[in-house]
């Protein structure tokens, strides 16, 4: 065994005593951000009943909601206080067997929604379900239906997020990896798994084409507001990367922002600016540990629980950041709850009349925080 086998074997073995006992060295940590304004601990909390995990918000035609689709396979939507969240669609028909808010060894059975878009010119709700494929629903809601689960005759292992071009009837979304499943995304991130595609599906012709492959975990999907490109996360490389749909550089793609942390969804606001939401900043071991496959690879191997793995890739902290980036993938803004003190993990922000709706795959409520 060579050197840098022997360091990196002792370093792993030190790592998994600090996980084992749930600590981590402060210098793991990851720094603060420069010029970030720590102000999402004064968001109000929407929190859920008998659920978890609103990953994606959406508002229909009307402006009603949001909607949002959490852990156990349902499409929430809100009714504001007096009525609160009621239950809109379901993903699976196999509904009797999902019984708990949180059970990701079901999520195959039941359903997982991640990413949620309405078409605005029909009122349909799209639903891009990890474990299900490509859904849509119509504006009364029910059990969804199924339009796309497979490509180039592959079932689709994890659907994850959309955006639609109503103009002209095109659907751009992420298949996040043809290896892993939604469960497994921790598996992914560490052997640095770039089996991720970025698809179009015409719904008009129901022909899928593929516009990018060999993305490490193809995440969230945002069109420029004048249709010209899409941005698609790639939450591995905690980066944003652009692809031409239209102009001189039609079918090519190129990075238009480094961020630093793993990014989720995406989403424009009215101004055509594009809202990006951090699961988390990237701390020291979780850089080393993708650099170099070999070292993620061999963290999945020890002995270290899901809990435990999250952790070391988190740097430990719990926290929430949001960052504002312009059409041309310049930092405007950025938005910490630094502590966790009231945001964490989140997924997705969306702009609307003047406040940020906060989606979070893993927590039991989402965020509102007011811009003003």
């Amino acid at each position: 065994m060579n050197r840098k086998l022997i360091l990196t074997a002792t370093a792993l073995a030190v790592l998994s005593i600090f996980l084992a006992f749930g600590t981590t060295p402060h210098v793991f940590t990851p720094p603060p951000l420069h010029g970030s304004h720590d102000q999402l601990h004064t968001a109000e909390l929407l929190h859920l009943t008998g659920a978890v995990g609103p990953e994606s918000l959406a508002f229909d035609p009307d402006g009603e909601g949001p909607y949002t689709g959490v852990a156990d396979g349902r499409i929430l939507k809100w009714q504001g206080v007096d009525r609160g969240w009621v239950d809109f669609a379901l993903t699976s028909s196999r509904r009797k067997e999902c019984v708990r808010p949180f059970a990701p060894e079901m999520e195959h059975v039941c359903g997982r929604p991640l990413g949620l878009r309405f078409d605005q010119s029909t009122g349909d709700l799209y639903i891009a379900d990890a474990y299900l494929g490509l859904q849509v629903v119509g504006s009364a809601g029910g059990l969804a239906t199924q339009i796309v689960t497979e490509v180039e005759g592959r079932p689709l292992l994890f659907t994850n997020d959309m955006d639609i071009d109503d103009h002209e009837g095109i659907i751009y979304f992420t298949d996040t990896s043809t290896r892993f499943h939604r469960r497994q995304f921790i598996s992914s991130v560490l052997s640095k798994d770039e089996t991720g595609r970025l698809m179009k599906y015409d719904k008009a012709s129901k022909n899928v084409t593929v516009l990018l492959r060999g993305l490490a975990f193809a995440n969230g999907v945002a069109l420029s507001k004048d249709r010209s490109f899409v941005l698609v996360a790639e939450t591995t490389t905690c980066r944003i990367i652009r692809f031409w749909l239209q102009g001189p550089n039609a079918g090519n793609h190129e990075t238009f922002a480094e961020l630093p942390g793993f990014p989720d969804n995406v989403r424009r606001n009215s101004k055509g600016e594009f809202w990006v939401a951090l699961h988390a900043k990237r701390g020291p071991l979780a850089k080393w540990s993708i650099a170099d496959s070999w070292v993620g690879k061999t963290l999945l191997e020890l002995p270290l629980s899901f809990k435990q793995l999250h952790y070391f890739l988190v740097g430990g902290k719990a926290q929430a950041t949001a960052m504002k980036l312009s059409e041309e993938g310049e930092i405007l803004n950025v938005l910490e709850d630094s502590g966790g003190n009231r945001l964490r993990f989140i997924s997705e922000v969306e702009e609307r009349n003047g406040k940020l709706w906060i989606g979070s795959v893993m927590m039991p409520f989402i965020g509102i925080y007011d811009l003003s």
